[in-house]
């Protein structure tokens, strides 16, 4: 185990201070963005420690904040998929009287909670251009879509959250 810390210590491209610091700024980022994917804050609090591992194992360099909170994103976007690729290949058993974990309390007017009951990438995507502040651009760049998908997703997105808001009775 030792030798283990050692190595990991050896290899990391960043101060702990540095770490801290980064870690305290994105630590909500990248637990909402896994929370957009998998909908449990369990594991999504499992992917955002992988995440920062990563990170902390990761021997590149960066240019600014704004890239390593993308490179973040990035990481923690493909350790969702993996996550839920892998989960389908497992067998589960419904606990009957388990309840889920609710996502962290937000504003009372927030939209966030009606966000996270959209469909997989329209969540993701409305997400990240509102809470997040991306572009269609970079979001494109973040997952890996076209311009084109971004824009048709923001656009479901929007009108499946107004449905949704209409149905939950949002504006009381």
């Amino acid at each position: 185990m030792k030798a283990f810390k050692k190595q990991v210590k050896e290899a990391a491209a960043i101060t702990d201070k540095e770490f801290t610091r980064i870690a305290q700024l994105y630590s909500g980022t990248v637990f909402r963005t896994a929370m957009c994917y998998v909908k449990n804050s369990s594991d999504a609090d499992d992917i955002m420690q992988e995440a920062f591992l990563k990170l902390y194992t990761y021997s590149g360099a960066f240019e600014s904040d704004s890239h390593i909170k993308a490179w973040l994103i990035r990481i923690t976007t493909n350790l969702c998929k993996n996550f839920l690729r892998y989960r389908r290949l497992r067998i589960w058993e419904p606990l009957e009287n388990a309840r889920e974990l609710e996502a962290p309390q937000t504003e009372e007017n927030s939209l966030l909670p009606l966000i996270m009951k959209l469909s997989g990438n329209n969540r993701i995507v409305l997400y990240m251009h509102y809470y997040e502040g991306y572009s269609v651009k970079e979001i494109s760049a973040l997952l890996k879509l076209t311009e084109t998908a971004v824009t048709s997703q923001l656009y479901r997105g929007r009108k499946q959250l107004e449905r949704l808001m209409e149905k939950e009775d949002f504006y009381g």
